[in-house]
Formats: structure tokens, C-alpha cells, sequence
């Protein structure tokens, strides 16, 4: 077992999508040679491009990954939290990663290395088996996120996350924002002035901001509201013919 991972710790790590399916055994050798990094606000953690020389699984603290823009912009490709494992298809490829990644704030990391993830698949091929399924994961993530961006509003995305997180499906709550809000505008494809655009339509349903919260007077009334623009997407626009 890695050097600083606590019981707690290897509790989580098998509940992962890319551990969870291994023996104890297996999962020890695995990480046997692995280490826990605790990153400050804003290090990095690898750069776009850098050779995939391990891969991640977050213990506490979020990590952002993106991508620069041919304008210098940032493109968030993931935010990933406590539980969550990243960077696997780089590394099981042995190639580049195609990235970067950043700790936002602190967070505490268990690295594998990519090297000797090779070596233990020679000796145990259920621990491919598991990489396979989380990169099969991550690509339906991505497939979903393209669906937001194509077809969906920003308020109906902020909709979707605030009720992602509401702790009930109808009445009242409140759910902390787990990030700023320019990482959350970049996680959900949207400029920052568009958030705030979209938190102002959802005070219809509402939504109001109190700094790092979202008070919402009725979950249910936030979903109808996701529903409301979805339909409203979905209409022809007019002039224009069902063939197009």
C-alpha cells in the first residue's frame, strides 16, 4: 500500500470505478510503489502535452483538467473530486497528456505511476479490464458534455447542475457552489457573464446566490424549469421547412 494513504482512504479508493472491481491482493501490488502528493491552490500537475507518466486518483480537493485554445483561453475537459480518478487513458497508452491538469483549491492525490502499471497488468489482466471500464466511463462523460453544450441552454445547464447537487428531488435546500464561479462558468461551457445572466433567469424558479451558496426555494420547480427549455429547444424554428 502506498506510503500516507489512511484506512479511510483505501475505503474510497475501492469504491472507484477503475479500483473497484479489483481483489485486495491485486489492488495492493498495485499500489505498492505508488505515492500521495498533497498540491497546493493552482500547482500543476502536469502540463498539455507533458509524456503520461501516471495517473490520478483525487482523496480529497478538486482537480480541474483543460486545454488552451488556439486565442489562449482556457477549455475545461473535466472537474474531478474526491473519489474520482483521471488521466488513466494517457497513461494505460503510454502516451501524452493530452491536457493539463491543475489542483483547485488544495488537494491531497494518490499517483500510480504509468510505468509500473504495465508490469502489474502483465501479472494481473483484470487491472486492464478496470482501466478499460473507467476510460469507457470518461468517454460517456465527455459524449454528455457535448450534448449540453450543442443542445442546451446556459441556464438550462446551470439548472442541471444545481439540481445535480440539490440533496432532494422536490422542496426547498441549500447546496454549496464547490467551486468559483469562473470555474464553474468554464466547466459548463459558458462565459462568465453568461452565469450570471443565467442565475438571474432562474430566480423565476427560485434560485437566488448567497456568496458561495445557492438557495433554492423548490428542487422540483428547477427540474420542470430544465424540461420547460428543453421543449423549447426542440421547437422548428419558424420559416423554416421539417426537411430543413
Amino acid at each position: 500500500m502506498a506510503t500516507g494513504l489512511t484506512p479511510e482512504d483505501m475505503m474510497l479508493i475501492r469504491r472507484t470505478v477503475i479500483f473497484g472491481g479489483l481483489a485486495p491482493d491485486t489492488l495492493d501490488q498495485l499500489l505498492s510503489d505508488s505515492t500521495v502528493a498533497t498540491c497546493d491552490r493552482g500547482e500543476m500537475l502536469f502540463l498539455q502535452g507533458d509524456p503520461a507518466a501516471a495517473f490520478f486518483v483525487v482523496l480529497e480537493g478538486w482537480v480541474k483538467v483543460y486545454r488552451m485554445t488556439s486565442a489562449g483561453e482556457e477549455a475545461v475537459v473535466g472537474i474531478f473530486t474526491r473519489g474520482q480518478n483521471f488521466a488513466e487513458a494517457a497513461a494505460f497508452t503510454q502516451g501524452k497528456y493530452p491536457a493539463s491538469g491543475e489542483a483547485v483549491p488544495e488537494a491531497r492525490l494518490l499517483k500510480v505511476s504509468a510505468r509500473r502499471l504495465f508490469q502489474r497488468i502483465s501479472q494481473s489482466p483484470e487491472i486492464g479490464l478496470s482501466m478499460l471500464a473507467s476510460t469507457s466511463l470518461h468517454l460517456q462523460m465527455l459524449v454528455r458534455q457535448i450534448e449540453q453544450l450543442k443542445a442546451h441552454t446556459g441556464a438550462q445547464r446551470v439548472a442541471e447542475f444545481l439540481v445535480s447537487l440539490a440533496p432532494v428531488r422536490s422542496g426547498a435546500c441549500a447546496v454549496a457552489l464547490p467551486f468559483d464561479k469562473a470555474l464553474l462558468a468554464g466547466k459548463l461551457g459558458i462565459k462568465p457573464e453568461s452565469l450570471s445572466r443565467a442565475f438571474n433567469r432562474l430566480k423565476s424558479c427560485g434560485v437566488r446566490i448567497e456568496r458561495d451558496m445557492a438557495v433554492i426555494a423548490d428542487v422540483a420547480c428547477l427540474a420542470e424549469f430544465m424540461e420547460q427549455e428543453r421543449a423549447e429547444g426542440m421547437k422548428p424554428v419558424a420559416g423554416k421547412s421539417g426537411n430543413g
